[in-house]
């Protein structure tokens, strides 16, 4: 039996957010909150904001159609929240924050190793203020050792994290070399990772009362994308090379073959599956050779039966050759690019791009939630934020201020320049 979702509210209703956090990794954490019903209140740098609101084109048009100041990089990260302009370099800036870090159920940030302690924003001085504070930092190697102070981006700890070294054709092979992958996977995965340990810290805090502070590292996170190829090196100090396309593990064929008119993703992982290949197209031989009934033996024997398979390939259309590996149930897929991605009725259907408007009525598009809950599914309220165009709104809500009160901070310059001197 499924619960009525319209008798529930959101999963994180009543969780108040407060996003320092810039760029990927955090603000992908930050949405996922917001998704999922948190109030989120991103705390933006007055007059620039998030690094990523300039990273265009492309840009997001504003209501005459026109490029805005916003791009499209930011609005991937940053749907559902509520922006608020602060100069946390101002004494007023960071007071403010530290006002609504009072309020805040979590505050995710990911400033430099000691940046925020000097503003008295770090955990331990939050703390002491809210101790039911749950603080999430993250940064490129951690809180703790060497390389703590040291920056990066997913690119570096592509590199430096091993991904690279397993990603890309052989150096021997035309086009070999190490490759990055085209998502920007230790960002997001960190930024997936945050809201784990995040959920994690919120329910101890049920049984405790106590928040606690989380240490996210892009250097962790890459290594934790590596685990299985990291368990074979741990066992056999063998260090995994690059394969290409090609499976570097037990699974024969787990490639890509060329077709007449294009590309086809093949994976079979049993015996089982083999023969289903096999008959499919209708290579007996292979299916009875006495060398390939095991996994083993077709690791063995994978670059000979690869070679037997690629004129089979290349003999027919990526249309007939999914149509008959699908009826025979062998796991198969053409490489699409994102417009061939968001076409296929699977996508339409599972809602994979939603469009959530903004608070001028224009109309963004971005990815949806690939969350799915029964009785508190995801709700997309709003688009990406314009900068600091909630501040009043925030505060508020958060603290009660009035007018008076708002205007004596923007006197002060907690929002940036003090109006007397602008």
């Amino acid at each position: 039996m499924h619960s009525n979702p319209s008798q529930r509210g959101p999963a994180l209703a009543g969780v108040r957010v407060l996003d320092l956090s810039r760029v990927l990794a955090g603000p992908t954490c930050a949405q996922i909150l917001a998704d999922l019903g948190a109030d989120v209140v991103k705390i933006e740098r007055p007059g620039s904001g998030d690094d990523t609101r300039l990273w265009g084109p492309p840009w997001i048009p504003d209501a005459s159609g026109a490029p805005s100041a916003d791009a499209t990089y930011f609005s991937s990260a940053n749907r559902n929240k509520r922006s608020i302009a602060i100069d946390l370099a101002a004494d007023a800036g960071a007071a403010l924050v530290r006002r609504l870090a009072e309020r805040a159920d979590v505050l995710i940030e990911n400033y430099k190793v000691g940046d925020l302690a000097r503003r008295g924003l770090d955990y331990d001085t939050l703390s002491r203020i809210n101790p039911r504070l749950v603080y999430c930092s993250i940064t490129g190697f951690g809180q703790t050792g060497p390389l703590k102070e040291r920056p990066g981006y997913d690119y570096i700890f592509q590199a430096l994290g091993g991904l690279m070294s397993m990603t890309g054709h052989p150096d021997e092979v035309a086009g070999g070399g190490p490759m990055k992958l085209g998502a920007s996977v230790v960002d997001l995965s960190t930024g997936l990772y945050a809201g784990i340990a995040i959920l994690a810290a919120l329910r101890e805090r049920d049984a405790s009362g106590l928040g606690q502070c989380i240490d996210m590292a892009l250097f962790d996170s890459v290594t934790a994308l590596c685990a299985h190829q990291a368990a074979g090196f741990f066992q056999t100090g063998r260090v995994p090379q690059r394969s290409g396309n090609s499976s570097a593990g037990i699974m024969v064929p787990y490639e890509t073959f060329r077709c007449a008119d294009g590309h086809l993703v093949v994976a079979v992982g049993n015996t089982s599956q083999w023969h289903s290949l096999c008959a499919a197209l209708e290579r007996d031989d292979l299916a009875t050779d006495p060398r390939l009934q095991t996994p083993a033996g077709r690791s063995t024997n994978k670059p000979w039966i690869i070679a037997q398979l690629a004129p089979d390939f290349a003999a027919r259309s990526v249309a007939d050759l999914q149509a008959k590996l699908d009826a025979a149930g062998v796991a198969n897929g053409p490489i699409n690019d994102l417009a061939q991605v968001f076409a296929t009725p699977q996508a339409e259907h599972r809602g994979l791009k939603v469009s959530v408007p903004r608070s001028d009525g224009v109309a963004v598009a971005g990815v949806g939630n690939p969350i799915r809950l029964s009785a508190t599914p995801v709700q997309y309220r709003s688009a990406a934020p314009r900068l600091g165009e909630h501040t009043d709104a925030v505060l508020a809500d958060w603290l009660g201020a009035g007018a008076h009160e708002i205007d004596q901070w923007r006197a002060a310059g907690a929002f940036g320049v003090p109006r007397s001197l602008s």
